[in-house]
C-alpha cells in the first residue's frame, strides 16, 4: 500500500506493530517517507532510527540526506552530530553502521551549509584516509563545499586533480567563482567544459548565464542562449529567469522582452526578472504596469517582486506610489515587509530630499535597521549639502557599532568630511580604517568587444593598448571643452589643486572603457560598460556629452541601475 500522509503513516506503522508484521521492507517505505517526502515528519524519522540504532547504512544515509537538503541550520548540525555517531560505532555497544561513500556528500553540504571550513578539511581528510578520495559524488562535494566557504583555490585543486568530471564538476566549480565575483574566470571555465564536450544543462547554463550577466559579457551570453535553444531546454522556466536577467543586465533590454515573450507559462521568478530588469532600466512606469499585470494574471509577488517593484518607483522618485505598494505588501499579500523593502523606501525617501521623514521612517521600523541603511540615508544628506544631519547620523552609527567591521562606513564617513573640508577629520577616519585593515573596493569597468571582456581601474596603464586609449582621451577631453566641458572637480575627495584633481578624474576607469570603446567598436554600433560603484556625476556628465559630440549610444551599467546615452541625454533624467 502507497502511503501518502503522515497520518497515514502513523496508523500503518502502529498496525504493523500489534500485529507483529513489522519487517524490513514496510519499516523502509515508512521511513522513507517520513524523512523525505514533503509531507513527512523527520522527527519521527529520526524516532524510528533512535529506537533501533543497528538499522543499516541505508537509514543513515537518508536521514542526513534529509538533515542537508533542510534550510534550518540546526538539521544541519544534527546531521554532523549522527555522522559523529556512525563513526563511534567500533567503540560503542549498537553494531552502528560506519559512514560509507553515500554518507560524505551529504556531510561535506551541512559543513558548506554553516561554513565550517575546519571540520570540511577534516572530513575531507577522513575520506582520503578511507579511500573514498577517487569517488566522483564525494569529489563534487568536495568542489562545491570549498567553492561555497570562499576556500576557491583548493576548490580548484580537487577540481583539477579529478581523473572525470561530470556537469555537475564543471558546475559547482563555475558557480563558486560566480558567487565570489570572479565572472571572468567563470566564463573561461565554461569554455573549457565545452572544448572537453561535457553536455551543458539547465544548471550549467544557469550558472554561466550568471557570470555573463554580472560581468556583462553579451557575446558568451547569446552563445549559451543559442547552446540551450539547441539542447531543448531554453523554455524551462529557471533557464529563461537567466535569461532575462543576463540580457537585461548586459544591457539589451530588447532580447530580454523576447525572450519573456516566448514564456507561455510565466512563474513569479520570469515575471520578477522581467519588472527588474526595466526598472534598473529606467522604463520605470512600464515596470509598475508590468506587476500590475502579473496580479491580473493571477500570479502571486514574492519578496523579490516586491523589492524590484519599490526600486522602480525609487529610480523615478515616485514616493506616493512607493507607499502604496509598501503598504500592499502587508495589506494585501500579508507579506511582513524585509529590511530591502524597508531600505527601498528610505532610498526613495532620501533621494527625494525628505531626509527627515526618512529618518522618522527608519527609527519607526520593527527591526533593528543595520547599516546599510544609515549610510543610504547618510549619503542622501551629503548631496543634499545636510552635513550636520549627516555627521550626527555618523556619530549615531559609530556609537551603536555598526559598520566596524566593513569599509563602507569608513569611506562615506571620509568623502562627507571632506565634502565640506574637513581635512584632518577625513585623514583621521582614513587611518583608523587602515588600523582595521580594511580596504576600499577599487573601482572597476568591463567592456565586452569581439567577446573579449577588458577590465580597467582608475589610471590603468596595464592594458596592452594603454598608449591609444590615453591619446583618444586627451582627443576626447579637447572635443568636450569646446562643447563647454568643465570638469566636476568637487568630485575628487582629496587634498589637491583643481588641475591634480581634473586628471584624476579624467582617469576614472569607465572614461578608459569609454575610449577603447571609441577605438575598437565601429560607428553606429552601441558602447556597452559595466562598472562596479555609483558613477560620479562627472563621468555622467562626460558620457552625455560624448554621446553627442560623437553621436554614439552608450549604455553604462553601475552599481545602482542603467544610464541610457543618447544625443546628450540620459535615461535617468539625472536622478540617480
Amino acid at each position: 500500500m502507497e502511503v501518502t500522509s503522515m497520518s497515514q503513516a502513523l496508523q500503518l506503522h502502529a498496525q504493523f506493530l500489534k500485529s507483529q508484521t513489522q519487517n524490513h521492507q514496510n519499516l523502509s517505505n515508512l521511513f522513507t517517507f517520513a524523512a523525505l517526502s514533503p509531507s513527512g515528519n523527520l522527527n519521527y524519522a529520526r524516532l524510528i532510527l533512535s529506537s533501533n540504532p543497528s538499522l543499516n547504512s541505508y537509514y543513515y544515509n537518508t536521514i542526513i540526506r534529509a538533515y542537508s537538503h533542510s534550510l534550518n541550520p540546526t538539521h544541519h548540525l544534527q546531521a554532523l552530530s549522527l555522522f559523529l555517531f556512525m563513526l563511534q560505532s567500533p567503540t560503542n555497544h549498537h553494531n552502528v553502521p560506519l559512514p560509507d561513500n553515500f554518507t560524505y556528500p551529504f556531510v561535506l553540504k551541512c559543513c558548506a551549509r554553516l561554513k565550517l571550513v575546519p571540520q570540511g578539511k577534516q572530513v575531507h581528510g577522513l575520506i582520503t584516509k578511507m579511500g573514498f578520495g577517487s569517488d566522483l559524488y564525494i569529489q563534487n562535494a568536495l568542489v562545491h563545499m570549498y567553492s561555497e566557504v570562499g576556500e576557491l583555490g583548493v576548490a580548484r585543486e580537487v577540481f583539477d586533480r579529478m581523473f572525470y568530471r561530470d556537469v555537475v564538476s564543471w558546475t559547482s566549480m563555475i558557480d563558486g567563482f560566480v558567487n565570489h565575483d570572479l565572472p571572468l574566470e567563470a566564463i573561461e571555465l565554461f569554455e573549457r567544459m565545452l572544448v572537453s564536450g561535457v553536455e551543458v544543462n539547465d544548471a550549467a547554463a544557469i550558472s554561466v548565464l550568471r557570470g555573463c550577466a554580472d560581468s556583462g559579457a553579451l557575446s558568451v551570453g547569446r552563445r549559451v542562449h543559442g547552446i540551450v535553444k539547441e539542447k531543448g531546454i531554453y523554455l524551462k522556466g529557471n533557464v529563461c529567469t537567466a535569461l532575462i536577467d543576463m540580457y537585461s543586465k548586459c544591457g539589451c533590454l530588447e532580447s530580454a522582452t523576447k525572450v519573456f515573450d516566448d514564456v507561455v507559462d510565466r512563474d513569479v521568478f520570469v515575471w520578477t526578472a522581467m519588472i527588474s530588469g526595466l526598472a534598473c532600466h529606467g522604463m520605470c512606469k512600464e515596470a509598475i504596469d508590468m506587476f500590475v499585470e502579473m496580479e491580473m494574471c493571477n500570479v502571486v509577488p514574492d519578496e523579490r517582486t516586491v523589492t524590484v517593484v519599490l526600486s522602480a518607483c525609487r529610480n523615478s522618485g515616485l514616493v506616493r506610489e512607493g507607499y502604496m505598494f509598501f503598504n500592499d505588501v502587508q495589506k494585501r499579500y500579508g507579506m511582513k515587509p524585509t529590511i530591502q523593502h524597508f531600505g527601498c523606501m528610505v532610498d526613495l525617501l532620501a533621494r527625494g530630499g525628505c531626509l527627515k521623514e526618512a529618518e522618522d521612517f527608519i527609527n519607526a521600523m520593527p527591526m533593528k535597521p543595520d547599516a546599510v541603511l544609515w549610510r543610504t540615508l547618510i549619503w542622501a544628506c551629503k548631496v543634499h549639502a545636510d552635513t550636520e544631519r549627516a555627521e550626527r547620523l555618523m556619530k549615531h552609527l559609530e556609537l551603536q557599532g555598526m559598520g566596524k567591521h566593513d569599509s563602507g562606513s569608513y569611506i562615506l564617513a571620509s568623502n562627507v568630511y571632506a565634502s565640506v573640508g574637513k581635512w584632518c577629520d577625513k585623514a583621521e577616519t582614513r587611518e583608523l580604517m587602515n588600523k582595521k585593515g580594511l580596504v576600499k573596493p577599487p573601482g572597476s569597468s568591463r567592456i565586452e568587444i569581439d567577446g573579449v571582456v577588458h577590465e580597467f581601474v582608475m589610471g590603468d596603464y596595464n592594458h596592452p593598448e594603454a598608449g591609444k586609449i590615453f591619446v583618444e582621451l586627451d582627443q576626447m577631453v579637447d572635443k568636450l571643452r569646446k562643447q563647454g566641458y568643465n570638469p566636476k572637480v568637487s568630485e575628487v575627495m582629496l587634498e589637491m589643486d583643481d588641475e591634480e584633481k581634473a586628471i584624476q578624474l579624467l582617469h576614472h576607469s569607465e572614461k578608459l572603457a569609454l575610449a577603447y570603446g571609441l577605438i575598437r567598436i565601429r560607428p553606429g554600433s552601441k558602447i556597452r560598460i559595466v562598472k562596479n560603484l555609483r558613477s560620479c556625476e562627472d563621468c555622467h556628465e562626460f558620457m552625455k556629452l560624448i554621446s553627442k559630440v560623437y553621436q554614439r549610444d552608450i549604455i553604462v551599467r553601475d552599481r545602482i541601475r542603467f544610464h541610457h546615452f543618447k544625443n546628450g541625454d540620459c535615461s535617468c533624467k539625472d536622478y540617480w
